[in-house]
């Protein structure tokens, strides 16, 4: 989600139905201790492609544990695992994530034209004290991260923002190279709607990125997986991803994940594998989860700025976010 579409080139998008459920091997709502997907052992080019039909005798169990598990039965920042912003220099005091002017730097992306500003109960903004706004609620071990219009008497505390929302990132506290990494959720719609789940290198630099799960809340249905990269020698980025129709995604909970192995990235829709990627220049750092949801855009497809249409609240419903490494004692044994 950050500034992507205006610094390269997209090199492949496109649109596509999700096959039928039938290659995953665990109950779809769970996030079991060991689990297997089943992958392609094709060679795969740097240029991704979708996966509509797969070769069945290149078709391998891969075995996996899992690493990282999030159910959400209690509020996300009681249990020490996420951070409700981004992760500012090191030279920044911690108090500067709280409040005071500049403290909404790492509380947007605005090269995107976001118009939310990420809150959380401790946040002051350009207050003396915490407002104790929260946009995160649980109920029944579901997280819904809420956006809803900033109330007109906070507006200027929270630096003239049309909306609050949340985010939610493992930086510092999780951070993995390799392995499978999952979200769970429904996926709101709307005008200016923008949820998404994203990985981004835990030593602070970008890219690489990847999109596991990106919404276009005004286009019902029409998810978006996408990889970006530099390319080296000349510093453009690049990106390669595409576009899934998900008729029910605003409604029913389905898994959305990725696939970091060492020489292929491949997205997976309810563990069906969708499309997949050679491993591009730079993905050499352990990567963080983060979950969120902002409001407009002045460059992604299907989120445009906020207007009179766009709702007054808004919840992303994520059931649970895991991550599992490559099981390679068990692969071994196979």
């Amino acid at each position: 989600m950050i500034e992507r579409w205006t610094r390269g080139a997209l090199v492949a998008i496109g649109l596509c139905a999700v096959p039928a459920p039938g290659i995953a091997q665990d109950e779809l709502d769970g996030a079991p201790v060991r689990m297997s997907l089943q992958v392609t052992t094709d060679p795969s080019t740097i240029t991704c492609r979708r996966l509509e039909t797969v070769n069945s005798s290149s078709l391998v169990f891969l075995p996996l544990r899992r690493t990282f598990s999030e159910h959400f039965d209690e509020h996300p920042l009681s249990n020490g695992r996420w951070v409700p912003h981004y992760a500012g220099g090191a030279a920044w005091p911690e108090a500067r994530y709280w409040g005071g002017d500049g403290s909404d730097f790492k509380r947007k992306t605005s090269a995107n034209g976001e118009q939310q500003i990420y809150v959380d109960p401790r946040y002051a903004g350009r207050a003396a004290a915490p407002l104790g706004l929260d946009p995160f609620r649980v109920k029944d071990g579901v997280l819904s991260i809420v956006a809803s219009r900033t109330p007109p008497e906070l507006k200027p505390l929270l630096f003239d923002n049309e909306y609050i929302s949340g985010i939610l990132t493992t930086q510092g506290r999780f951070a993995q190279k390799h392995g499978y990494f999952e979200i769970r959720a429904k996926v709101p719609v709307g005008h200016a709607v923008w949820p998404a789940f994203w990985m981004l290198a835990d030593d602070g630099g970008w890219p690489p990125e990847v999109d596991v799960l990106e919404g276009r809340g005004e286009r019902p249905g029409d998810l978006v997986m996408t990889t970006h990269w530099r390319i080296p020698s000349t510093q453009k980025i690049q990106s390669c991803g595409f576009d899934f129709a998900v008729g029910d995604a605003s409604s029913a909970f389905h898994n959305y994940g990725v696939l970091w192995q060492e020489d292929r990235l491949v997205y997976f829709i309810d563990r069906n594998p969708v499309s997949d990627i050679k491993v591009p220049i730079g993905f050499d750092d352990p990567m963080y989860m983060i979950v969120n949801l902002a409001i407009g855009s002045k460059f992604f497809p299907g989120v445009s700025p906020v207007n009179a249409e766009s709702p007054r609240s808004v919840a992303f419903e994520i059931d649970r976010i895991s991550a599992y490494q490559i099981d390679m004692e068990a692969q071994a044994r196979r």
